[in-house]
């Protein structure tokens, strides 16, 4: 009898050992053969602005360095251009020329001119006077007989040619008086508007002889060293707006379903002991063919387009650079 209940607990006891053993195995093919969370890479990064002016001339000084911080309004540069100031010498010459061509036109003429062509009116109605009488003359002794009519006609023909010659004379006195036409002071006034753009212009590319920060920022990359030339346009550095950050994510079209825009997801950044933050998506952008995932096999696969989707953190992250790896666990 005792065998026979030593060997039912023997059986109990390796029926209960075999189910622990089943259940330990159980446990551990399930925390250690599923399968993992699959882990989308990202990068960190900000907005940059690139700062250049229209001056063309060589760098003299510096005020910055990289990395420094600035703020709205700070200068960041000097850049000398003999070159432009000596075309704002040149402009303001020629603004000074057309002025004064201005000036004269509006004066109107002189009054020495004026007064020669007043002088020959008075002489030219002098000389309708007395023609006039000849004439008169002439006509009264032609009606007596004394006279041939070729005498009055030489008469009256002088008379004529006298009254032409007055009113030539009085036109010219008119135009003295009048002066400059009105097309030539229009031409005039044309001409000093021009030299003032002229030289507007200049002094707008001499305004950028010293560059400020047109946002507050951090000083990312500085291009030219002091005394060295710098064209129209080239970018002398680059500003990072450090408060306007996110993150990009390049995703394959078919694990968008948990990067919808306008979702929240938790992300982690290993450079910062694997910080978490909450973001949300805000940007989802096609790549474009050439960013396209193409299927291994000739039948039942398809390509896979990527997208590229950009999300912000909800809360700032001072220490967040530009370049940092940041990680999003696809459930």
């Amino acid at each position: 009898m005792d065998a026979e209940k030593t060997e039912n607990r023997s059986l109990m006891f390796g029926l209960i050992a075999i189910v622990v053993v089943t259940l330990l195995l159980a446990i551990i093919g399930f925390v250690f053969m599923r399968e993992p969370d699959e882990i989308i890479e990202g990068q960190a990064d900000a907005t940059s602005v690139r700062i250049s002016g229209k001056l063309p001339g060589r760098v003299v000084e510096l005020m910055v360095s990289e990395g420094d911080m600035v703020k709205a309004g700070d200068t960041l540069v000097h850049i000398h251009s003999s070159l432009a100031e000596a075309k704002l010498m040149q402009a303001e010459a020629m603004e000074n020329v057309a002025a004064a061509q201005n000036q004269k036109v509006d004066a109107g003429t002189r009054s020495q001119i004026i007064q020669a062509a007043a002088e020959l009116v008075a002489q030219a109605r002098a000389g309708a006077t007395i023609t006039r009488k000849t004439y008169d003359r002439m006509q009264r002794l032609f009606e007596q007989g004394v006279v041939s009519e070729q005498k009055r006609d030489e008469a009256k023909a002088a008379y004529d040619a006298a009254v032409a010659a007055q009113q030539a004379a009085e036109s010219q006195l008119s135009l003295a008086r009048s002066g400059a036409q009105k097309e030539d002071k229009e031409s005039a006034a044309a001409l000093v508007t021009a030299a003032r753009g002229g030289v507007a212009e200049v002094e707008s590319m001499l305004e950028d002889q010293y560059l400020t920060a047109p946002c507050d920022g951090q000083i990312d990359q500085i291009y030219p060293q002091p005394g060295e030339l710098v064209s129209l346009g080239a970018p002398i550095m680059s500003l990072l707006k450090i408060d306007d950050k996110w993150v990009t994510f390049n995703v394959r079209e078919e694990l968008l379903s948990q990067m919808k825009l306008g979702d929240s997801i938790t992300v982690e950044i290993p450079a910062l002991d694997r910080m978490s933050a909450k973001a949300c998506i805000y940007y989802v952008r096609d790549m474009g063919s050439y960013a396209t995932w193409r299927a291994t096999k000739a039948t039942g696969d398809w390509d896979s387009r990527t997208f590229e989707v950009k999300a912000r953190t909800t809360d700032q992250i001072p220490d967040l650079r530009p370049g940092m790896t940041v990680l999003y666990r696809k459930k």
